[in-house]
C-alpha cells in the first residue's frame, strides 16, 4: 500500500507541475513543498528529529507507551500537535506539564492522534471521515476551507478544530500531518450531542418528546469477549470448497459496539418549509404520515412515544441503528471511480431505519454529492434530500462515542412512491455490526475476512457450524461495490431483509458469481422453500454475449429470466470508468430469481440460506434485489442497469 501511495503522490505532483491556472477546490491546488518528504525515518523518528516542535507530544507518546509503536513496521497515519498546541492544552486544563496529565487521559490523547492500519494523505480524504477509526475507536474527520489571505490556498482541518499547518510528510511506516491543536474526543452520546447543537433546536425537541433519544444510548456489548490470539493472529486457516481454496487471514472483531446515524434538519431548514416550532412539526408530521399510513390516522396522536405516532415516525425515520459516515453512505472514492458507470445509474445503497417498516435510499450521482430518497430511472423523477458534507456542515463536531449525525437540506419523511423501484441491496448493509466496525465498506490492503463470534450478529440466526464474515472493498474483485459477505462451512443462516416500501408483488433475487468453492444452497423466504436448490458452481444455460441487435439481446434476457436467471447489471464493472468490462458481459456473474410473490411491508421478512453439500463450501453473498412488479413486468421491460 505504501508503494501505491508513493506512486499516487508522485503522479499528482507531476500533474500539478504540468497544469497551470488550476481552479482551487478541496481536491485541487498548488501543493506545498512539504507534500512529500523523502525520508528513511519512521513516524517516531520524525518527531524525535524535531524536538523544537514535537518534544511535548513525544513525551505524551512515551508516557502512553506508543512512541515505540510508531517506531515499528506497519501503516500509520499520525496527527502530530506542536509544542505550542500541547502547551495551550496544558494551560486550558491547569496542568503544569505533561507529567501532570493523569495516565488514563495521557493514554487517550495518544490513541486519539494515531490511526493504525491505514496511510491517509489529504488526496485520499479531503472532505469526509477516514475509513478507519483512530486507536481510541473514534472517527477522524477531515474538512477544508479556502485561505483568502493566501491566494485561496486550501486549509485542512482535523475534527473541525485542529488546522493542518504541515501535511502529507511521508515516513517509512506511514504519514505525519502536523496540527496546531490537540484532538479531544467528546464523551457525549449522540442524542446529547444533537441537543447541544443550537442550530437544530426543533429536531432536538422532537427527539426528546418522542423518547427516540432513549433508544440511542447503547455504546458497547460488554458480554462480547474474545481472546487476544483470535484478534491478532486470527484463525489458522479456513478452507472453501473441495479444492481447498484458502483465505490468507480470518480474524474476529475484538469489541462489539452499538452505534447510530442521524439525519438532522437545522431550524433554518425547517423554517424554509414553514416549520417554525415543535407544534408546526407535529402538524406537518401528521399530514405526511396520515397520508402514508391512513389506517393509523388519529389513533396515536396524543402518545408521542408510540412507534405509530406521526411525530415518532418522522423522528425515527431520521435514525439508522448503526454507523454510516458521510463517505460511506454510498460507494465512494477509488471504489466508485473503478466500478460505477454513473451515466447508466446512480450509485445507491439502502438502509433500514428505526421507523418500523420504513427504508431509506442513499444515492451518489455524477455531481459527487449524496442524496436521500432520490429517484432516478432513465430520467430524474424525485430529486431527493441532499446530505451536507462535513465541510458544508460548519464547525459543529458531529460525531461521538456512539454515532454521527449529518445535516440535510430539506425535511425528510417516508414516501413509498419515491422508493417504488428496484432495490439493489449490497450485502454489507444488511449487517449493522459489520457497519459499526468501520472496515466493512472500505478497502482492505489484503485478502482478509473479518467476523464476529457466533450469535453476535444483529438480524441473523445461524447454526454453530456457520461462519459469517465480511470482506472490505477491494479493487479487481467481481463483486458489486467491490465487497461481499462470505458465509462459510456447512452453514444454515437466516438474515432479516430490509422492509419493502409497500406491500405488493416482488421478485426476490440473489446476485453472485460462479465458483467451484461456492456449493449448492437451498433458499427459503419466511420459512418456505424458494423453488429448487441453487447451484453456485455452475452458470445458467442459455447465456449469450450481447450483440449489436437489441431485439436479440432482449430475447436472450427473456429466455434466461424464464429459467430464473438474469445477467448481472451493466452499471458496474471492472475499471468501467476507463472502458473496462461491465459485469453484464461476464457469464460467471449473474442474478438468480429466488421468489416471485407477495412481500408485505408491515412484517419482518427473513431469507434463509442452507448449504446442501458436506464440507467447507461458501456463499459469496454479494447483493439482494427486491424488484416490484411494475418494474419486472412493465410493458417496456426492465432496464439492464
Amino acid at each position: 500500500m505504501m508503494n501505491m501511495k508513493k506512486i499516487k503522490t508522485w503522479m499528482l505532483l507531476i500533474a500539478v507541475a504540468l497544469v497551470t491556472n488550476m481552479a482551487v477546490s478541496c481536491n485541487e491546488e498548488d501543493l506545498p513543498d512539504n507534500y512529500y518528504t523523502a525520508t528513511e525515518m519512521t513516524a517516531a523518528g520524525f518527531l524525535q528529529n524535531d524536538p523544537a516542535r514535537f518534544s511535548e507530544f513525544t513525551r505524551i507518546l512515551q508516557r502512553a507507551n506508543f512512541l515505540s509503536t510508531l517506531a515499528t513496521y506497519g501503516e500509520y497515519t499520525l496527527y502530530a500537535p506542536t509544542n505550542e498546541a500541547v502547551n495551550n492544552y496544558l494551560s486550558a486544563n491547569n496542568y503544569g506539564s505533561v507529567e501532570d496529565i493523569p495516565q488514563n487521559v495521557c493514554d487517550t490523547i495518544a490513541r486519539t492522534h494515531i490511526v493504525k492500519g491505514g496511510v491517509y494523505f489529504t488526496v485520499d480524504v479531503s472532505d469526509g471521515t477516514l475509513p478507519l477509526l483512530n486507536m481510541d475507536d473514534r472517527n477522524i474527520t477531515i474538512t477544508c476551507d479556502s485561505d483568502v489571505n493566501n491566494n485561496n490556498a486550501i486549509i485542512y482541518y482535523v475534527n473541525k478544530s485542529a488546522k493542518m499547518i504541515e501535511r502529507d510528510d511521508s515516513v517509512t511506516n506511514g504519514v505525519v500531518h502536523t496540527i496546531d491543536r490537540l484532538l479531544v474526543s467528546t464523551s457525549m452520546l449522540l442524542p446529547d450531542l444533537i441537543k447541544q447543537d443550537t442550530t437544530s433546536t426543533i429536531f432536538a425537541s422532537a427527539l426528546a418528546l418522542t423518547g427516540v433519544e432513549l433508544k440511542m444510548r447503547k455504546v458497547e456489548d460488554y458480554s462480547y469477549t474474545i481472546g487476544r490470539d483470535s484478534v491478532e493472529e486470527g484463525l489458522p486457516e479456513v478452507f472453501f470448497g473441495a479444492e481447498g481454496e484458502k483465505w490468507t487471514k480470518v480474524k474476529f472483531v475484538e469489541r462489539r459496539y452499538f452505534k447510530y446515524t442521524a439525519f438532522v434538519e437545522t431550524d433554518e431548514t425547517f423554517e424554509k418549509a414553514g416549520i417554525l416550532n415543535i407544534n408546526d412539526l407535529i402538524a406537518k408530521a401528521k399530514a405526511w404520515y396520515d397520508n402514508v399510513f391512513p389506517e393509523d390516522a388519529g389513533k396515536y396522536d396524543d402518545d408521542y412515544t408510540h412507534p405509530k405516532n406521526p411525530l415518532n415516525r418522522f423522528v425515527s425515520y431520521h435514525i439508522l441503528p448503526f454507523l454510516v459516515n458521510y463517505d460511506q453512505l454510498v460507494i465512494s472514492g477509488q471504489i466508485k471511480d473503478y466500478y460505477c458507470d454513473l451515466s447508466k445509474a446512480d450509485a445507491e445503497d439502502y438502509y433500514e431505519t428505526m421507523a418500523q417498516g420504513c427504508i431509506l435510499r442513499a444515492s451518489g450521482p455524477k455531481d459527487g454529492k449524496v442524496y436521500l430518497n432520490r429517484k432516478r430511472m432513465d430520467v430524474l423523477i424525485t430529486p431527493g434530500v441532499r446530505v451536507l458534507s462535513p465541510t458544508e456542515s460548519g464547525l459543529n463536531l458531529q460525531d461521538c462515542a456512539n454515532g454521527v449525525y449529518h445535516y440535510i437540506s430539506a425535511p425528510l419523511y417516508f414516501n413509498p412512491e419515491a422508493l417504488n423501484n428496484r432495490m439493489r441491496i449490497d450485502a454489507t448493509t444488511l449487517f449493522p455490526d459489520f457497519l459499526n466496525m468501520s472496515k466493512c465498506r472500505v478497502q482492505f490492503n489484503e485478502k482478509t475476512m473479518t467476523m464476529f463470534k457466533n450469535n453476535y450478529l444483529t438480524n441473523v440466526k445461524a447454526t454453530s457450524q456457520s461462519l459469517i464474515g465480511v470482506r472490505g472493498n477491494e479493487i479487481w474483485t467481481n463483486s458489486w461495490e467491490g465487497n461481499m459477505v462470505a458465509i462459510c462451512g456447512e452453514f444454515d443462516v437466516e438474515i432479516k431483509l430490509p422492509p419493502v416500501p409497500k406491500t405488493g408483488m416482488y421478485e426476490l433475487r440473489l446476485g453472485y458469481s460462479v465458483n467451484p468453492s461456492r456449493g449448492i444452497i437451498q433458499v427459503y423466504l419466511n420459512g418456505i422453500a424458494c423453488g429448487v436448490p441453487v447451484n453456485l458452481q455452475q452458470g445458467p444455460e442459455g447465456w449469450k454475449e450481447d450483440t449489436e441487435d437489441e431485439e436479440e439481446n432482449r430475447a436472450t434476457d427473456k429466455s434466461m429470466h424464464n429459467r430464473g436467471f438474469m445477467k448481472a447489471p451493466d452499471s458496474q464493472g471492472g475499471d468501467i470508468s476507463n472502458g473496462g468490462t461491465p459485469f453484464r458481459a461476464a457469464g460467471y456473474i449473474m442474478r438468480r430469481v429466488l421468489y416471485t410473490g407477495e412481500i408485505r411491508q408491515d412484517q419482518e421478512n427473513w431469507v434463509r440460506f442452507r448449504q446442501l453439500l458436506k464440507g467447507n463450501y461458501s456463499l459469496s453473498l454479494d447483493y439482494i434485489e427486491l424488484c416490484p412488479k411494475n418494474i419486472y413486468a412493465s410493458p417496456e421491460g426492465e432496464d439492464t442497469h
